[in-house]
């Protein structure tokens, strides 16, 4: 989430939603991302699915209470566009910034049974662009080394010059 960070963190974030850092409580809080989600009910209605899910397969007491505390967050009482959000396989996170309104789709990588336990369960979520608007904003932010940005001119000339 390099490049993408400074854009979650747009504005002095509320204590109380970095009590304890977890992404999950960040986007959901109301004193945290979460105001500046556009399709708040629909995102936060995915990531519970995901998590409830979690919490099924593992009976982690911990994720439990996850769980527990931010479905008590308000921003889920708009009813989701999508019925079953448990079988979705995208739902795009839309969030309002100084660039604009940025769609990014994501995938998770999660380590269940890694030969190091320090690995184990750990997820990583990456964010994509879901749309060409917001690739373009993203690329134009996000700082680039001398040696990414010759690279990007060889790319974009290629492009230019292929038929």
């Amino acid at each position: 989430m390099n490049c993408y960070a400074p854009m979650f963190r747009e504005r002095r974030l509320d204590d109380a939603a970095l009590a304890a850092v977890n992404a999950m409580r960040l986007s959901q809080h109301p004193k945290g991302v979460a105001p500046r989600i556009e399709n708040l009910a629909e995102w936060r209605a995915h990531l519970l699915a995901r998590l409830r899910r979690q919490v099924e397969i593992t009976a982690d007491p911990v994720l439990a209470d996850l769980l527990e505390e931010v479905a008590g967050y308000p921003g889920g009482e708009k009813a989701a566009k999508q019925e079953n959000l448990e079988q979705s396989v995208l739902v795009p996170l839309k969030i309002r910034t100084s660039l604009g309104l940025l769609s990014f789709t994501s995938t998770t990588t999660v380590f269940g049974t890694p030969v190091d336990v320090t690995l184990s369960e750990l997820a990583i979520e990456l964010f994509f662009p879901a749309d060409a608007a917001t690739a373009e904003a993203v690329r134009g932010a996000a700082p680039y080394s001398e040696a990414q940005r010759r690279a990007r001119q060889l790319i974009d000339f290629a492009q230019r010059s292929t038929p």
